[in-house]
């Protein structure tokens, strides 16, 4: 069977605190090696055909976190930043963000929004982080924003638009360390995606699990609500 390549995955990125505990290190390091485990996925994803990669980095629900964990996680997003801005450029990366922007300092905003600026003619892969994001937020604000308007007869193509972004809905949603829920993510645009459960830890995630989850969804069959062809 030729594989199939799907033009968007999303991953929700789940283990790096198991992984840490399993190792009787702190949280923290979990985080590290789960920033080495996306570059990993960044540099082979292009090389396979894929165009865009959406990534679960920290939802609205996070802030409920220790102190202590989210400094860090806002320390590890803001130092990913810095250090992967050269090879983005370089590589043809698109840097882009999804989520709201309260609660974040103007500092990491202003690095986010840098990046984005310097990539936004990139091509070759879309690496879309879902930042302070939530999906029941997303549809919430796209409502607002559409209330403020003079938009009649709403449908789903003019809702789409009011969205965080408009980069195509995700053909394959990867989530590791085996917990079988969505947590509130990309809610709207999953809704025909197809889904895999890895029991691994992302930090471990690798080329190999890439290509068994896109094993596993070359033998689907997309129908899309429609009647299986016989």
């Amino acid at each position: 069977m030729e594989k199939i390549i799907p033009q968007h995955i999303a991953i929700i990125m789940d283990g790096n605190g198991r992984w840490a505990k399993k190792r009787g290190l702190a949280r923290s390091f979990g985080h590290v090696e789960g920033a080495k485990a996306l570059r990993r996925i960044i540099e082979y994803l292009p090389k396979i055909g894929v165009k865009y990669l959406t990534v679960y980095a920290f939802s609205t629900e996070n802030w409920n976190r220790s102190e202590e964990e989210v400094s860090t996680l806002m320390s590890l997003f803001l130092k990913y930043i810095k250090n992967e801005r050269k090879s983005m450029i370089k590589n043809g990366i698109r840097f882009y963000v999804s989520g709201r922007k309260n609660n974040v300092s103007q500092n990491l905003l202003s690095e986010i929004e840098k990046l984005q600026e310097e990539t936004k003619n990139n091509e070759r892969l879309t690496l879309n982080i879902a930042f302070n994001y939530g999906g029941r937020a997303e549809i919430i604000d796209a409502v607002n924003k559409i209330i403020e308007t003079d938009e009649k007869n709403i449908d789903e193509k003019i809702f789409s638009k009011y969205l965080y972004n408009s980069f195509p809905d995700p053909d394959l949603v990867i989530r590791t360390s085996g917990e079988c829920r969505i947590s509130n993510f990309l809610l709207w645009q999953i809704a025909y995606s197809e889904l895999y459960i890895t029991d691994i830890l992302w930090p471990d995630f690798d080329e190999k699990e890439i290509d068994k989850a896109i094993e596993s969804y070359s033998k689907r069959d997309r129908r899309f609500g429609g009647v299986r062809n016989v």
